[in-house]
């Protein structure tokens, strides 16, 4: 039997045993302690001020404030996402909130694809894994791509599996991958990969290499687009991309990942030491686990279909490839995806071990414990880290106000290696003379500022450039940066 007649077969069992019983709704329970946790340990903390990255993202469709500059590896989805939010009003609470209820509506239905796959408690049990880890707690009311790549990445290989047996599967496989695309074009190329040669190479699944195709295609569609129209081409859009990354190349990168596990949000250059190395075992053990599962699926592919182990896998390493071996620096939303595509064959090795042991207590309360100390572990993690994520965000707010307080308001201009959290948050438009996110030359900024309100924001620890040697200086309390405004 091939492995696309042995996945509908399976889908069939499953959905046949769950309209014969009651279902018992784990999965809606575990989304809504998703959005609890979000609610009570996160919100509260974050829900005043925007990261970095996000200030770019919400900027692009902002009518209150200019664009923030759109670096070369960056899609838009995450600014589509947001747009209609940002379109009518200006508190970041209640975009903070809104993200809140799509990401737990999320992580519900793209576990729900793998409903008939797994089994309801199968699929919670994946879910309640991946939505467990403070990194997703934490992103869940972010306005970043990474989680949106991963839950997405769920649901694109579920309805991959589906498709045999649902004509229906195929679409939603074509629209989600799509919408990955937007989100991530690098990340949704690693996932559509594997995907594709078990396409062409499995002929049940054939049928399926038009919907990846178009959905890459049409979600491709507006990047390509705007690297013709900014960047000057598709190959010179990869090229900064790639200068703008470090210079993506051959780079032993499991290093820096396994340090920035417990934060910080970007390790870049990545020279700290690993906090809490005790609540990292579960990282070291995960690739030992994911072989064990591939090797107890292997064993019982004649109960359940190979396919269903493997492919989660082969994505997951696909998605991982460039996050440990082409980068230079680390962060822990980098590996979500890979994390919730290993969720689904882990909590069917556990599902299975219970299966096993379920006449065995010791078993079923070794399985017990290990889930709920990787649970309490994350638990004890994720105040701490959102109270730092929520320090640094709040530094961009105070810069932001103290600069209005001093007479820069819209329309206005701040330059320097902060400045554009702190010009978002200020309602103005930012511009840097340096590095990734250079966009104009000194003569332009200085053309610009003689037009507007006009600030330069310096770390206090160096010097004031010298085009500002005879500006005054403002010190902004709360933060670590000096201001420079003209006579």
């Amino acid at each position: 039997m091939t492995a696309g007649f042995a996945v509908e077969r399976h889908v069939a069992v499953h959905t046949g045993d769950s309209r014969r019983r009651r279902r018992t709704p784990w999965l809606a329970l575990v989304a809504c302690a998703y959005a609890v946790v979000q609610l009570v340990l996160v919100v509260p903390r974050t829900g005043h001020a925007l990261g970095w990255d996000e200030s770019v993202y919400v900027s692009q469709f902002d009518p209150r404030t200019p664009a923030a500059y759109f670096s070369a590896p960056r899609s838009r989805g995450l600014s589509y996402l947001t747009a209609p939010v940002v379109a009518l009003t200006d508190s970041v609470l209640a975009l903070r909130l809104t993200l809140v209820v799509l990401s737990t509506a999320a992580l519900y239905c793209a576990y729900r694809t793998w409903r008939p796959l797994l089994g309801d408690a199968t699929a919670a049990l994946a879910a309640l894994l991946f939505a467990g880890l403070w990194s997703a707690q934490l992103a869940g009311s972010q306005a970043m791509p990474n989680l949106w790549v991963a839950l997405g990445a769920v649901a694109v290989v579920g309805w991959f599996l589906r498709s045999p047996g649902e004509p229906r599967a195929r679409w939603w496989l074509a629209a989600i991958l799509l919408g990955v695309t937007l989100v991530r074009l690098p990340d949704a190329g690693w996932l559509a990969l594997p995907l594709l040669v078990t396409a062409v190479c499995f002929r049940p699944r054939r049928h399926t290499v038009p919907y990846l195709l178009g959905g890459l295609v049409l979600g491709a569609t507006p990047w390509v687009a705007e690297a013709y129209l900014r960047f000057g081409g598709v190959t010179e859009r990869l090229h900064r991309s790639s200068a703008t990354e470090g210079g993506m190349s051959w780079h032993i990168n499991t290093a820096n990942a396994w340090h920035s596990l417990n934060g910080p949000q970007l390790c870049r250059p990545c020279h700290i030491p690993l906090s809490h190395p005790e609540l990292t075992v579960w990282w070291l053990a995960s690739p030992l686990l994911a072989a064990v599962a591939l090797l107890v699926a292997a064993h019982d592919r004649r109960t359940r279909p190979l396919t269903l182990t493997t492919l989660p896998l082969l994505c997951a390493v696909a998605l991982s490839f460039p996050y440990l071996f082409l980068l230079t620096y680390s962060a822990p939303r980098f590996l979500l995806p890979v994390y919730a595509l290993l969720s689904l064959p882990l909590a069917a090795l556990a599902a299975r071990v219970l299966a096993t042991g379920r006449r065995t207590r010791p078993v079923m309360a070794v399985v017990v414990l290990v889930v709920g100390l990787q649970l309490a572990g994350q638990a004890v993690l994720l105040p701490g880290i959102s109270a730092r994520v929520a320090l640094v965000s709040e530094r961009y707010r105070t810069a932001a106000h103290t600069l209005n307080s001093l007479g820069l308001r819209p329309p206005c201009l701040i330059t320097g290696p902060s400045a554009l959290p702190v010009a978002y948050a200020a309602g103005c438009a930012s511009a840097e003379l340096h590095g990734n996110n250079r966009s104009l030359t000194r003569a332009a900024l200085l053309d610009r500022a003689d037009q507007m309100p006009f600030a330069v924001l310096v770390p206090r620890e160096h010097h004031r450039p010298r085009y500002a040697h005879h500006w005054i200086r403002h010190r902004l309390p709360g933060t670590h940066w000096t201001a420079y405004t003209p006579r």
